[in-house]
Parts: C-alpha cells; structure tokens; sequence
C-alpha cells in the first residue's frame, strides 16, 4: 500500500458510517488501496459497501459526479451512495460494493471487447463543462501538466522524477511522446485514464463493472484512447498490451464509434500510449523496481508509429 493511502481507524470508519450511511459496519470484506484505502463492508443493515479514504482533491467531487451520472445512464459502474465528506485531514467517499466477475474477457475477444466498453464510456460521459474540475490529471495520465520538467510529481511518491538520472531512453520517449502530444488541440471529453484489467470485471465477453472512478479525467478523444488501448490486456492483470493489442484495440474503438480516427488522431493515441507507459518505467526505475511498464525495443516501435520516430541509441 502506498504512504498515501495510510491506515484507517476503525472506529472513525464506524463514526463516518454511522453519520453517512445510517448503519455502522458488521464485517469487514476486504481491504485493499494504493492512492487511497479502499475497505468494503457489511453493514449492520446488511447493505454492503465500499468505502474509500484519499487525500483531499478539488477533483474528487467531479469524480464522484461524473459517476453517478454514468450510473444513472446505465453503465456498469457501482453507484456512489455520498459525496466526498471529510475524514479527519482526508476525505471519504462510499459507493455500493458489486463483487464478482472475471478479471478478463476470453482471449480472442479482449481488444474488442475492452474497446467497445470504452467507446460506451466516452459516449455516455457528461461533458467536461458540464462538471467542476478534473484538475490536475492524475499524474500517468498529465503530460501537460503545469510544473518544471518532463514528468509531473508522482501522488505517492516525495520525489520529483526530473532529477533521478537515468534511463535516458526513458526519458527520450516521454519527451518524443509529449511532444507529439502537444502539436494538436482536439475537443476535450471524459474518459477514464487508467484502463487497467485490474480496474475491469467481466461476466463472460460482457462487462460486468468499471472501478476506480478516481481516475476519471478530460482530455482530447484519441489521447485518452491511446492511454486505453496501450494499458488493458488480453492474457493477464499483470502483464500491458503489446503493440499488436493496441493495434487491435484502436481498430476495434473506431469500428465501434463508426468512424476512423485521422492520421493525426492516430498518431496522437500512439503518442499517449508512449507516454503513459514512459511515465510508469521512470517511477519504476525511480523507485528501483524492475521497469516491465515498457521497453527500450517496444518505446521504439510505439514511436515510429506517432510520426516521430525514435533516436537509435
């Protein structure tokens, strides 16, 4: 678990459903969090729940906001049950628990699948003025973001990634990626930029449910299709898609919003894949992980594929 995410006390948990919710937990579900501490509970009504503890955000509203509204249109998302409402120094949110559900649709139907759900998702979001503010971007997510330097500061991490040496390839490929990504100003939508399987469950080739509504954010169409179509997957939680499965996955999208991206828009999805992906092997390597976000090889291939090439090392 993240530093971020902290530890919650459960009688302030038991307070703060009491007040919110009306019932104080019964049984504890599970407990999980990265950027906040998620815990699903029983309540004493027997309702079950999901809970999540975060650091304040002006975002976070809009979030929750932004889910209620794909609720009510009937996409599969949990249904939030409150606002964010203070926690201490923190805030906390509670949406219905949906358990259950495979992490993947079968093999040969993944990029289809994970592609169409996501052209649901942008069809049926509000419109970014239509909600307050999703600023900032989550950080894999802000290659625009406004400090100093390349990469944005991590949410769980006091370190700013600008100054950690290395790996210049790394480095080489956000540059290339957010450059490209800055030649081009295409209409904002919302989308969620964290399209991990993870965050997906699937009843058959049918998707059951969509989590982590955190990571809803604005952005232009095909940058957000292209943080989508280079992080799902067709084989496991644990492993990102390959060049080929982003391609079939941006073949599938435009199949289904029924018409094609330009080349431009292309190059731009590409471009966002890159950047993600880059940003996810700099905190890696920050971090002294192994990087398995992205490789030197693929950052090559994903590139020649945004019209900028790539620097032979």
């Amino acid at each position: 678990m993240s530093p971020r995410a902290g530890v919650v006390d459960p009688g302030r948990l038991a307070r703060w459903c009491i007040k919110h919710l009306g019932s104080p937990p019964a049984d504890e579900i599970f407990r999980a969090g990265h950027l906040s501490t998620v815990t699903g509970l029983r309540l004493a009504d027997d309702r079950e729940v999901v809970v999540k503890v975060r650091p304040d955000s002006p975002r976070i509203a809009a979030c929750v906001e932004v889910q209620r509204r794909m609720f009510q249109a009937g996409y599969p998302c949990p249904r939030p049950l409150t606002g964010p409402t203070p926690f201490g120094s923190d805030v906390a949110t509670a949406e219905v628990y949906v358990p259950g559900g495979a992490t993947l649709p079968s093999a040969d139907h993944a990029a289809v699948a994970f592609a169409e759900a996501f052209e649901r998702l942008i069809r049926l979001a509000p419109r970014p003025g239509e909600v307050s503010t999703l600023d900032p971007a989550p950080s894999w997510a802000a290659w625009n973001h406004a400090g100093d330097g390349l990469w944005p500061r991590p949410e769980d991490l006091d370190v700013d990634l600008n100054e950690v040496a290395g790996a210049e390839w790394i480095d080489d490929a956000g540059r290339r990626a957010r450059d490209r990504l800055r030649v081009g100003d295409s209409e904002a939508v919302i989308g969620h930029c964290d399209w991990l399987a993870g965050n997906l469950r699937w009843s058959g080739d049918g998707l059951l449910v969509v989590h982590d509504w955190d990571s809803v954010t604005a952005a232009g169409e095909a940058v957000l299709v292209g943080f989508a179509a280079a992080l799902y997957s067709t084989v496991s939680a644990d492993e990102l898609a390959t060049v080929e499965d982003t391609e079939r996955f941006l073949v599938a999208y435009c199949h289904a919003r029924g018409r094609e991206f330009s080349a431009g828009e292309l190059q731009q999805s590409w471009a966002a894949g890159v950047w993600t992906r880059a940003y996810d092997a700099k905190y890696q390597h920050a971090v002294g992980q192994p990087v398995t976000s992205l490789s030197e090889n693929e950052a090559r291939q994903r590139l020649r594929r945004t019209g900028t090439g790539a620097r032979r090392p």
